[in-house]
């Protein structure tokens, strides 16, 4: 493998190299700046028509433009509004047939001019959806064909060349954050809400309810306080999906307490396995942390964090202990520091 220097990369230091990609954030932060100042009524327009739409958000866009609408799409329909990509080359072949009467189209292109996006306007118009453009200047093609138009003005590339959309890229991007998130607010979308629409990985498991990944049933070792941990242990033995938690419960079925393995580990390390045959109201730790049943997951995470604990019992209004949540089914969600 060829070796890598300064010479290669093209520049006669790295700290030439260096300075150059920070001019080039230093150009794209300064482009927000002015998009920032110049934007006005547009923005609200626009963000009305899509709150009010009936139908569907189509989003369109040619190159770098059309990767911005997509990500447009996708954060519009994260938050609530039924939004889809459209290719221009592919709308121009059958796919316009996608569009209907009660949708909005928002259109997208830096110029204003973009040949494939404009091929499409007439038949946009006709089949009678309302169009939105995000573009450089009103007075441009796209700009006119418009029902709103949100002008952004004139954008410096951040390519030394002036043609490689950069700046352009960015400053579309922000205004189409900017236009989903005032719908979002306008949605009143709550974080309840958006846990709907995002139920995969770690931020949709925090964003969840703790009855959601509760552990339930035969799935929770429960134990009466007159009888012994050693009973109880032989009793819950067999096949089961483990918790390291025996959780003790009164014949109402109200939480009293709770004996974990660690509390089971430090009696063998002071030699007490007698204990382990008195009853076991008499080891257990009385009164533990716990959450209620329509908490958010959240905020499970943060009492388990901050006490130290990794199993946390789940009770309702009256006290009454229905699940468990364990540390374990909450990988990817605790510091990497987390301790028992």
């Amino acid at each position: 493998m060829a070796m890598i220097t300064d010479a290669t990369l093209g520049f006669e230091t790295e700290a030439e190299g260096v300075a150059f990609a920070r001019n080039v954030l230093r150009i794209e932060a300064e482009a927000l700046e002015r998009v920032r100042e110049r934007l006005g009524p547009s923005i609200a327009r626009a963000a009305g028509l899509v709150y009010r739409c009936p139908g569907n958000v189509i989003v369109t866009g040619m190159g770098k433009a059309g990767h911005v609408g997509t990500k447009l799409a996708a954060t519009l329909a994260s938050t609530g509004t039924r939004a889809y990509p459209l290719h221009p080359g592919e709308a121009i072949h059958g796919d316009l047939g996608r569009i209907r009467a009660d949708d909005v189209v928002i259109a997208l292109s830096q110029s204003g001019e973009t040949e494939e996006l404009l091929r499409i306007l007439p038949a946009v118009r006709k089949l009678g959806a309302t169009l939105v453009a995000i573009t450089e200047r009103a007075s441009s093609s796209l700009g006119e064909a418009s029902d709103c138009c949100v002008a952004i003005g004139r954008i410096e590339e951040a390519c030394p060349l002036g043609l490689a959309p950069s700046a352009s890229s960015t400053a579309l991007m922000a205004v189409g954050d900017a236009l989903a998130l005032l719908v979002s607010r306008m949605r009143d979308f709550s974080p309840e809400d958006f846990a709907v629409y995002h139920p995969g990985g770690s931020l949709g498991r925090q964003l969840s309810r703790v009855e959601d990944v509760m552990r339930t049933g035969r799935m929770i070792r429960r134990a009466r306080p007159e009888e012994t941990a050693r009973d109880v242990f032989i009793r819950l033995a067999g096949p089961r999906r483990r918790s390291g938690a025996l959780l003790i419960e009164d014949e109402e079925g109200h939480l009293l307490g709770i004996f974990t393995d660690s509390d089971l580990a430090r009696i063998f390390e002071k030699r007490r396995e007698a204990v382990l045959d008195r009853p076991i109201a008499e080891i257990m730790t009385v009164d533990p942390k716990r959450v209620r049943v329509g908490a958010m997951l959240s905020e499970a995470v943060e009492l388990m964090q901050s006490h130290k604990i990794s199993e946390l019992p789940v009770v309702d209004r009256g006290n009454h202990l229905v699940g468990l949540i364990d540390v374990t089914d909450l990988i990817g969600l605790v510091p990497a520091d987390f301790e028992e």
